[in-house]
């Protein structure tokens, strides 16, 4: 299993580095964690087909390109040049979402219309297979098993643990602490955790700082820690991401880095 940083940044992309936005590759299966400002973009750059996209929540930094990746995925059913043609095939991705993003995407796809070429305004109608998940449901694709763990954060989100019955990533997507992290981290081969801040978060938005990322690895012993969903590249704070979870957690800790491919 390989783990593809497309982008780890909190909020909009800055310093060259899209918002979240993971792809997962067993060999058999490719899947989409997250799609972010600028995930679309990144993606395009890496081969290959997608057999499922899982977002975590409904905020704007996990699941804006998720329209614009929509678009690009219905290609194969436009001609050029010359007047467009319809027919081609697109085979629908299934994409698992929180309740409520259907009604969200029907206001999504009302925006900036294509009168030319009409097929691309139903982006969520023939690019996807929306399905709309519940917390603690169990989702198959290909070799890989998809588990949906309810989180802490001002918005709905679930935690996603993906394993290929040999290996396991879990990834928090957005939290605030909570005893259901360890169940989503337990014995994972990769803990791929938000680690916004430096400092235990009082206002109840729910995001995790770096100290309490290192304290859930080691309660539930994963076998390494990768931070990501970062609010600022600046050396000196992403030195002190490392420090914090390490006062924490002794085993292997890394930060995410838009571009680079690691293997669970």
């Amino acid at each position: 299993m390989q783990l593809t940083v497309l982008g780890c940044r909190s909020g909009m992309p800055a310093g060259g580095s899209p918002s979240s936005g993971y792809l997962v590759d067993t060999g058999r299966t490719r899947l989409l964690l997250d799609c972010g400002p600028g995930i679309a973009t990144a993606l395009s750059a890496v081969d290959g087909p997608l057999d499922g996209v899982v977002i975590t929540h409904l905020h704007i930094d996990h699941c804006y390109d998720l329209l614009p990746l929509g678009k690009a995925l219905l290609k194969p059913m436009l001609r050029f040049p010359g007047a467009p043609e319809f027919g081609g095939e697109c085979a629908p991705v299934p994409l698992l979402v929180p309740a409520g993003a259907k009604e969200l995407f029907a206001r999504w796809s009302q925006l900036f219309p294509i009168a030319s070429m009409p097929v691309l305004n139903r982006a969520f109608e023939v690019a996807y297979d929306v399905r709309e998940y519940a917390p603690g449901e169990l989702f198959e694709f290909g070799d890989c098993a998809v588990e949906l763990h309810e989180l802490v954060h001002s918005a709905p989100n679930c935690g996603i643990r993906v394993t290929d019955g040999e290996r396991t990533l879990a990834y928090t997507g957005d939290t605030g602490m909570t005893d259901a992290l360890v169940k989503l981290a337990a014995h994972a081969d990769v803990f791929l955790c938000e680690a916004t801040l430096r400092a235990t978060d009082t206002t109840g938005h729910g995001h995790l700082s770096a100290a309490e990322a290192g304290r859930v690895a080691a309660e539930a012993a994963v076998g390494e820690l990768v931070l990501t969903h970062f609010a600022s590249t600046e050396p000196d704070w992403l030195h002190g991401l490392l420090t914090d979870a390490g006062s924490e957690f002794d085993g292997p800790i890394r930060l995410a880095e838009a571009g680079k491919t690691l293997t669970c």
